[in-house]
């Protein structure tokens, strides 16, 4: 009996499986967030931290509830349009995608002092949901290149003896991909799909061979890749709030968190290379992660004068627990005297791994707006994020170290602007805003830096207001496609346009 076989009889008592899939792009995918909520809200690109008056605006500063004279309710729907344009190689390809969401919901009570001399005007008690980050995204590459998947597996496979990276004799690949996977973890996975599927052969035929070579020869490869990703996360805020005499506001938000998010990339790649035995390669990955956290937030504003506010706001870090599964298929035709075999590696099984946790970076807003009557105002907010210091836990974890160490040299602190305002004409409301993201990144071209702007109006009805706003972003990214081996990158330029419907109305 094998030494892996042993181990495996033991694992499932006395050990838990050594899976690590997390690295940076999970650590900032959970970390941003994007302008989303009512359509007033997003009427100023988000430039709301100092005026509050809306669910959103206290969900973005928490005093914001506060300044509410009676209680309130609204919820939104947004139609979202994204198209992705990509570049790979020589190929140029174009997407684009649309549907139509919940974004936003929420009430705020308020409760006026009895006592009219009391230093406590009015108290607040809300309840909200904002979808912070919506994952939906599709897109495709292709191109011709000079990097193949082969060096992909290679790059796991070396350094290991071939008994763990291959099956044993007459036991099923499914079972072999499974027992690798609880022993050794999704590194030999990588590298038995490798073997097993003949892109890579060892330079011994023994048990203790640790080199390998590759049966795709060096030359021009045809390439493409699909990326389709669904899910959101969303925020559930249960805010607190207070006016104090006439000119401060204070509030409080303790915020739960929820993660929804599934992936498939599905590559395929084609050669005529001469001696080449493997000439397609067709390789699936999924991955499906859910998870949920908690964060609170701190703010006040400050009517300085009966024009001129301020707002100070400061977002604690996320704390996360997450959980993912992945799966895998492989499929290759490699030719054999003269004919052409295929051979499928699909496992069907689910790679489950150890929940992890993760700390997202905290938030400084401050905020200044000034208000000309009833005529309409001006607001802008800036605020600042240290992608650097996000943290995957437990901290004493070899792996989940070398990570943050990553994330420390890759990630930078990035600053953030929203400038927004709003003229009003008797009952209707015409707004706009601008705003600016920094890279999270300091080579600014994983993720670059983003750009946005919106436009809108409202109509109010007595005590009912409907709203409406479209507002549009762009970014371009560099999306790199597997993280050894095969690290060529797609180049995306990412253009996000959305229509936000909003009923509002006082209780």
């Amino acid at each position: 009996m094998k030494f892996k076989t042993i181990v495996f009889l033991l694992a499932g008592i006395l050990t838990v499986p050594a899976f690590y899939a997390q690295d940076i792009t999970d650590a900032v995918r959970y970390s941003q967030d994007e302008i989303v909520g009512s359509a007033r809200y997003r009427g100023l690109s988000g430039a709301f931290g100092a005026l509050g008056g809306d669910l959103s605006a206290a969900s973005l500063n928490p005093a914001g509830s506060a300044v509410f004279t009676s209680s309130f309710m609204s919820f939104s729907l947004t139609n979202l349009n994204i198209k992705n344009e990509t570049a790979y190689y020589d190929g140029l390809d174009s997407n684009k995608d649309s549907y139509t969401e919940f974004t936003q919901i929420g009430t705020a009570f308020v409760f006026h002092n009895p006592n009219s001399s009391g230093s406590f005007q009015k108290f607040t008690l809300g309840f909200t949901y904002d979808k912070t980050r919506d994952f939906k995204e599709d897109w495709a590459a292709h191109g011709e290149g000079s990097n193949s998947i082969s060096n992909y597996f290679l790059a796991y496979a070396q350094g290991k003896p071939l008994e763990e990276i291959s099956a044993l004799q007459n036991e099923s690949l499914s079972r072999a991909y499974s027992e690798i996977g609880q022993i050794y973890g999704s590194g030999n996975q990588q590298a038995f799909l490798g073997y097993e599927s003949y892109i890579i052969e060892p330079v011994n035929s023994t048990n203790e061979n640790t080199e390998y070579y590759s049966n795709i020869s060096p030359g021009t490869f045809n390439q493409n890749y699909i990326y389709s990703a669904t899910g959101y996360n969303g925020k559930i805020a249960v805010n607190l709030a207070t006016q104090v005499n006439d000119k401060l506001y204070l509030g409080l938000n303790l915020n739960t968190h929820f993660i929804n998010y599934d992936r498939l990339t599905y590559f395929t790649e084609s050669n005529s290379n001469i001696d080449s035995v493997v000439r397609d390669v067709n390789f699936e990955n999924r991955l499906s992660t859910i998870g949920g956290g908690f964060s609170f937030q701190l703010g006040t504003i400050y009517k300085a004068t009966e024009s001129l506010r301020l707002g100070l706001t400061y977002n604690s870090p996320t704390w996360y627990t997450i959980e993912e599964e992945t799966s895998q298929y492989l499929k290759t035709t490699r030719v054999d005297n003269g004919a052409s075999i295929d051979q499928v590696i699909n496992p069907n099984v689910v790679n489950v791994f150890p929940s992890y946790e993760l700390q997202t970076p905290g938030k400084y807003l401050g905020s200044i707006a000034y208000v000309f009557g009833t005529h309409g105002l001006i607001s802008f907010d800036y605020s600042f994020k240290d992608y650097g210091s996000i943290k995957f836990r437990p901290k004493n974890d070899i792996y989940f170290n070398e990570q943050n160490t990553i994330i420390s040299d890759a990630l930078k602190g990035a600053s953030a602007f929203n400038i927004g305002g709003e003229y009003r004409i008797k009952q209707l409301s015409l707004r706009g805003g601008y705003r600016f993201e920094e890279s999270p990144y300091k080579n600014g071209e994983t993720i670059g830096d983003l750009t946005g702007y919106s436009v809108g109006l409202g109509y109010r009805f007595g005590g009912t207001t409907f709203d409406v706003t479209f507002d549009q972003y762009q970014r371009e990214s560099e999306y790199q496609l597997y993280s050894v081996g095969l690290t060529d990158s797609a180049a995306l330029d990412t253009r996000v346009s959305n229509i936000t419907f909003s009923l509002s109305f006082t209780l």
